[in-house]
C-alpha cells in the first residue's frame, strides 16, 4: 500500500473491477478520490470488492463517492432499496411536517447505511435547489419550493446520513432550480439579482455542510463566470456563509464547464476560483491530459479539508434505524 497525501482530483473508473492501468492512475499524486457510476455496479458483492480494491491502493485511502440521491439519481439499483425522489418528502411536509422530518432522517440513514455497507464513503446529496418549476434536470430531485421546508428536510436527511457515518454535500450552490437549461448540455444563465436569489441561499445559510458543489450556471448580475469558476461566489460561500468544508467542482466534463476552455484550463480555472476537489468524469483521455499538464501549487489548507472526507473507522448498522428507513420508503411510495 502506497503512502501518499490525497490530491485535488476525483476521477472515475471504467468497469466493475480495476484494471492495471487504473491502479497506476489512481496512484498519481494529483488524484484524491474516486466517483462511481451505474456502469461500476452489478451487485452488492461486486461493489464491495471494487471499493475494497480502491481503498487498498493507498494510505490514507482514497474516498469513494457516488451520486445516490434517490429517485432518478440512484446509481445502485438491484440489491439496494429504491429511495423515492426528495419531492415525496416535500409533499408530505405540506400535510404533516413532523412526519416529513422523521421520514427524511430515516431515509438519510437508510441511504448511507446501504452504501457504507458496501464500502462507499460519500454520496453527493442533498440537492438544495428550490423547485421553482422550469428546471427539468432538477425537478423532483428538489425537496420543495419553500426554502424553509428545504432547509428543514435537508437538515434531517443530513442527520440521518451522519448517523450512518456519512458526510453530506449540498448542491448546486447558489441554486440551479430557476433555470430551464441543463448544465450537462448547455451553460444555463440565471438573470436574477442577488436580492432575488435570497430564497435559494437560505438552505446554505441555515445548514452545517461537509461539502458544497457549485452550479455550472452563470448569474450575470453577480459575476459573468459560472459559479464553480467564480471567486466571487466561492469567496461569498467561505466568508459570508462561514463554510469551511470541501468545495467540489461539478463534473468538469459537462457542457456547462466549457466556458473555461479545454480540460486543463477548466481545472486551472476551478482551482483558481477556490474549488478544493475537481471532478472529471467519463473522460479518461482528458484525465490523462490533466495529470500530465496541470501543475497546481500545493495548498495545505485545501489538503486538510480533503482529508476530512477520508473513510472513517468501522461502523455497525443499527437494525432498528434501518427498518425505520425501509418503512419510510414504503410509506412514501404507497
Amino acid at each position: 500500500m502506497k503512502s501518499l497525501p490525497l490530491g485535488p482530483l476525483m476521477i472515475d473508473v471504467a468497469g466493475l473491477e480495476l484494471t492495471d492501468a487504473e491502479r497506476e492512475r489512481l496512484a498519481q499524486p494529483l488524484v484524491g478520490g474516486v466517483i462511481l457510476f451505474k456502469h461500476n455496479y452489478r451487485d452488492t458483492q461486486q461493489l464491495t470488492a471494487l471499493c475494497a480494491a480502491i481503498h487498498d491502493l493507498r494510505s490514507p485511502a482514497l474516498p469513494i463517492a457516488i451520486d445516490h440521491e434517490g429517485g432518478r439519481v440512484q446509481r445502485c439499483r438491484e440489491g439496494f432499496t429504491h429511495v423515492p425522489p426528495m419531492r415525496r418528502l416535500g409533499e408530505l411536509w405540506d400535510t404533516d411536517p413532523v412526519a416529513a422530518r422523521r421520514a427524511a432522517a430515516d431515509l438519510g440513514y437508510l441511504l448511507a447505511a446501504e452504501l457504507r455497507a458496501c464500502g462507499v464513503d460519500y454520496s453527493f446529496t442533498p440537492v438544495l435547489d428550490l423547485d421553482w418549476g422550469p428546471s427539468g434536470v432538477i425537478g423532483d430531485r428538489a425537496f420543495h419550493k419553500n426554502p424553509e421546508a428545504v432547509a428543514e428536510l435537508a437538515g434531517e436527511l443530513i442527520a440521518g446520513l451522519r448517523a450512518a457515518g456519512m458526510g453530506c454535500c449540498g448542491k448546486h450552490f447558489p441554486g440551479h432550480g430557476w433555470v430551464a437549461a441543463d448544465s450537462h448540455l448547455a451553460i444555463p444563465v440565471d438573470e436574477r439579482s442577488l436580492a432575488e436569489m435570497e430564497p435559494d441561499l437560505t438552505p446554505y445559510r441555515r445548514l452545517t455542510l461537509d461539502g458544497v458543489m457549485p452550479a455550472h450556471v452563470i448569474y450575470p448580475k453577480v459575476d459573468p463566470r459560472p459559479a464553480g469558476f467564480s471567486p466571487v461566489w466561492l469567496e461569498k460561500l467561505r466568508k459570508e456563509f462561514k463554510f469551511d468544508g470541501v468545495i467540489f467542482s461539478d463534473d468538469l466534463s459537462m457542457e456547462g464547464a466549457a466556458f473555461a476552455g479545454n480540460m486543463v484550463q477548466r481545472a486551472e480555472a476551478a482551482w483558481a476560483a477556490g474549488c478544493d476537489m475537481l471532478l472529471i468524469c467519463n473522460a479518461p483521455d482528458a484525465v490523462a491530459d490533466v495529470l500530465a499538464n496541470w501543475k497546481p501549487v500545493p495548498d495545505p489548507v485545501r489538503a486538510a479539508r480533503i482529508a476530512r472526507i477520508v473513510p472513517g473507522s468501522a461502523w455497525r448498522q443499527d437494525a432498528t434505524r434501518y427498518a425505520a428507513g425501509r418503512a419510510a420508503v414504503d410509506s412514501l411510495t404507497a
